[in-house]
């Protein structure tokens, strides 16, 4: 951590140009991964006297960029993220909770309109009384949103999400 201050309570935003959140998922059959950013995310919490929290995130799903602007495009039809009919990936977290170096978060994740429990450890990496890092990997099978409908056994498996998330304290 950078600095042993306590984050003061109160309303936070995310810092989006200091914070990323990638993604890798292996393709052709488990031999390539495939990497991308969510180039535009937005995102905020509150942070109560005792230490819990709770918050949102947004992506869009059309700023995901893995660098190939073929599959860009491929990403955001409807075969995966059907971003002209579902233009957000959102997280709610409805519960963060210290547990002695770690953040337990508990919340719910919406992507192509279905909406799934999501639980993972976080960990912060930055503190003080105005800014805040966190940073968390997590593994999501995308089948549980309807997402890698693709049958050719090409794209199958769980994505891995990372997220180092730096908040500000408004006022």
């Amino acid at each position: 951590m950078s600095s042993n201050e306590t984050p003061a309570p109160g309303t936070w935003q995310l810092d989006a140009g200091s914070s990323t959140v990638s993604l890798g998922h292996k393709t052709f059959w488990g031999l390539v991964t495939v990497k991308g950013e969510f180039r535009t995310v937005s995102g905020g919490g509150e942070l109560a006297a005792d230490g819990t929290a709770r918050g949102e995130l947004s992506l869009a799903a059309d700023s995901l960029d893995t660098g190939n602007k073929k599959r860009d495009e491929h990403l955001r039809s409807a075969d995966f993220f059907d971003a002209a009919h579902h233009p957000e990936l959102r997280f709610e977290a409805r519960g963060i909770r210290p547990t002695g170096d770690a953040l337990a978060v508990d919340g719910t994740l919406t992507v192509r309109g279905t909406t799934e429990p999501v639980s993972l450890t976080a960990r912060r990496t930055e503190a003080t009384a105005q800014a805040v890092r966190v940073e968390a990997e997590t593994v999501i099978d995308p089948r549980r949103f309807g997402v890698l409908k693709e049958k050719s056994g090409m794209i199958k498996g769980d994505t891995t999400v990372r997220l180092s998330l730096r908040f500000v304290r408004e006022g």
